[in-house]
């Protein structure tokens, strides 16, 4: 093969690509090999090191959630004909695959209430952020308005990306746990391409999504933005669909459907939109139809990625579309179906709402917000949020995440976002409560001064 394109070892091949500046220059630190039972050893060592959610209670959400995934998720996504296969790029060939994300994307469009969804993205910071450069596609405009109550790390992505696409990120700030209303009309005006709000919000609180929408329509008068909503796919069984409040994109991180934790992941991003939109949207889109024999078929409608055809015209680089973790999403939803999503959502309303009032009733624990919830809440605690933890850690019990080690932000200070999933048992929230009146306890106790004695 060297000798077929004219050079004379593999070294030269490598010299006359990479540039000195970018090359090694030494040998990579690596250890020796090791036979296939060392390895295993090995491998076995550092997996004990994690803590999963069966060897402790965890109520631990900010974004991935510890749901119950029934048993036909697995029986269908490890059939080998979805489980190894990637991108279609013969899609008329794909049947199965094809009717799967056809499938995927009626179910989204029917729990967003919008006209048209994609074959999934990678995950919900993503999707965010392409939602924001389809705007800028869509009307050309240079500003991103968006709620300090989304998502920390989709507001960190929308900036890495808004960098790149040379947008400015305008954030604006919570009142009372949700988005200061007036600050969102004074933020949107003529250059607004996007306006992006969260619901429910990072700290769990439903957001009032129709008076957002309404404020946006009016403040962007001359030219109204795009108006992004990151949802939580579960609470679409009890709030407003997105579609109904006026939204014109609909995005979100797509684990709690069906996928499991699995220590960070993979998941999923969902991604729906209204149809004026569908020409510019990201990643793929099946469609169906029916062949000349009028049977009905599928085929991948509309593809923007630039790995099929669009090149340098694509609205999107993504090269995969997690369309095994979308496939467990359809099952799932499938499972619960119209019934068992309003049920689940109904469920986790009454166990998030009396575990509220059983943390906020314990000496030195305060609610951050007194608005509405559905499956997470944040409280504030007088005590050191990383130490409470630690002991209730050491108790078999992850009391939830703490507010200020992953926003940074000071008024979080002291913050616990507690997440309820249909796993988690009157019993167990109990258990929850008991465990943190304890650690704030001995933590008081820690930190009062010792008493001097005076000769």
């Amino acid at each position: 093969m060297l000798a077929a394109i004219g050079v004379e070892s593999l070294q030269e091949l490598f010299d006359r690509q990479i540039p000195p500046a970018v090359r090694l220059e030494r040998a990579l630190a690596l250890p020796e090999g090791l036979g296939e039972q060392e390895v295993y050893e090995h491998l076995r060592a550092l997996a004990e090191r994690n803590t999963s959610t069966e060897q402790q209670v965890s109520f631990l959400g900010g974004g991935a959630y510890d749901h119950y995934v029934p048993a036909v998720v697995d029986m269908i996504t490890e059939r080998s004909e979805f489980l190894t296969p990637y991108t279609p790029y013969q899609p008329e060939v794909a049947q199965g695959g094809l009717q799967v994300m056809f499938e995927y994307q009626t179910a989204i469009s029917e729990l967003t209430a919008l006209p048209v969804s994609n074959a999934s993205v990678y995950e919900g910071p993503s999707a965010v952020a392409a939602a924001a450069y389809m705007a800028k596609l869509h009307n050309g405009r240079g500003r991103i308005v968006v709620s300090a109550g989304l998502h920390p790390h989709s507001i960190a992505t929308l900036r890495t990306y808004a960098r790149g696409y040379g947008m400015e990120v305008l954030e604006v700030p919570l009142r009372d746990g949700v988005t200061d209303a007036a600050a969102w009309s004074e933020a949107i005006d003529a250059d607004t391409s996007a306006a992006v709000f969260a619901q429910p919000n990072f700290y769990g609180a439903v957001e009032d999504a129709a008076g957002l929408a309404k404020a946006a329509k009016a403040a962007g008068a001359d030219g109204a933005p795009v108006l992004v909503a990151q949802v939580d796919p579960i609470t679409l069984g009890v709030l407003a669909p997105p579609g109904e409040c006026g939204i014109d994109v609909a995005v979100g991180e797509g684990q709690a459907l069906g996928n499991r934790l699995d220590f960070g992941g993979p998941s999923f991003g969902l991604f729906a939109a209204r149809e004026e939109y569908l020409r510019r949207m990201p990643g793929r889109i099946a469609g169906a139809t029916v062949d000349l024999d009028g049977r009905r078929g599928f085929v991948l409608t509309l593809q923007t990625r630039e790995q099929h055809i669009r090149r340098e015209k694509a609205t999107s680089n993504i090269c995969t579309a997690q369309a095994l973790n979308a496939l467990a999403a359809v099952v799932y939803l499938s499972w619960l179906g119209r019934r068992g999503i309003c049920e689940l959502g109904e469920l986790l309303l009454a166990r998030t709402h009396y575990a509220r009032e059983q943390l906020a009733a314990i000496d030195g624990v305060e609610k951050l917000h007194e608005q509405p919830i559905v499956r997470e809440f944040a409280v504030r605690l007088d005590a050191d949020v990383a130490a409470v933890r630690r002991r209730c850690l050491r108790g078999g019990i992850n009391p939830g995440l703490d507010l200020h080690a992953l926003t940074g932000r000071e008024a979080d200070r002291g913050g616990l976002l507690v997440a309820i999933t249909e796993r988690r048992s009157r019993a167990e929230i109990d258990r929850l409560a008991e465990a943190l009146a304890r650690a704030l306890d001995a933590e008081r106790r820690a930190e009062a001064p010792s008493e001097t004695l005076v000769a």
